[in-house]
């Protein structure tokens, strides 16, 4: 197996973005009245405080997050999204964060986006940031497209996230040590499994508990919107 020049892989959330898109877009949803406001704002805030602290019941927050999904058509959620994007999205990418992935592009390395927001979410951010790869959560869906309010596979999360990644490489016949050099940035403990896999590991954006690890391991820290 041939040695690849680099592998550069990107959490989401806090990291590439100064805003956490899972969260986000539980807010527009009550925004376009798809929900009650008050009922399904505390159960977002709940969930995403849970994540925060890195105890996260991520089946149960699907659950929760894709059932207004389910009531809208296909055209009313690939509409939203697009206003998603338009209104939430793209003002939150910063050049900063598009020269980070351009600077990894530029040195050959393969890039992936991994998340453990679902795809529906990521899918346009992804492409908005020309990262071709992928690695969400994958929500199963019916066949008329709508999310059954169950995960596809093994999330996208924690040490899900080391797990998806290598049957990733796997399905190109590639592997971890076919790259002499891994850059993995991350902003949380969620991140911490994927993080460790690194030769270069980067704390990103930092939470103060991953800011505690990365300078008691000596891992670089990246301030990219102070």
């Amino acid at each position: 197996m041939s040695a690849e020049r680099g592998l550069a892989l990107f959490d989401l959330d806090g990291t590439l973005l100064p805003i956490d898109s899972d969260h986000a877009w539980g807010e527009f949803m009550v925004e376009l009245g798809w929900v009650d406001a008050a009922g399904f704002r505390s159960g977002n805030d709940a969930f995403y405080a849970q994540y925060r602290a890195g105890a996260l019941d991520i089946d149960a927050y699907i659950a929760f997050a894709t059932a207004p999904l389910r009531a809208q058509s296909a055209a009313a959620r690939t509409a939203a999204h697009e206003r998603f994007m338009r209104e939430v999205i793209a003002p939150a990418m910063r050049p900063v964060a598009r020269e980070l992935v351009e600077s990894h592009r530029a040195r050959g390395d393969r890039l992936a986006l991994v998340t453990s927001t679902s795809d529906f979410i990521t899918a346009p951010i992804a492409a908005a940031f020309a990262v071709d790869a992928l690695i969400a959560t994958r929500l199963e869906c019916a066949a008329d497209g709508a999310p059954t309010g169950r995960i596809e596979g093994v999330p996208s999360f924690r040490e899900g996230k080391v797990v998806r990644v290598g049957q990733w490489l796997a399905a190109s016949g590639t592997d971890w040590a076919a790259f002499s050099r891994i850059s993995v940035y991350g902003d949380s403990v969620n991140d911490l499994a994927l993080l460790e896999r690194a030769t270069d590991p980067v704390a990103t954006n930092p939470s103060p508990e991953l800011e505690s690890i990365a300078r008691a391991r000596k891992w670089r820290i990246l301030n990219l919107f102070a």
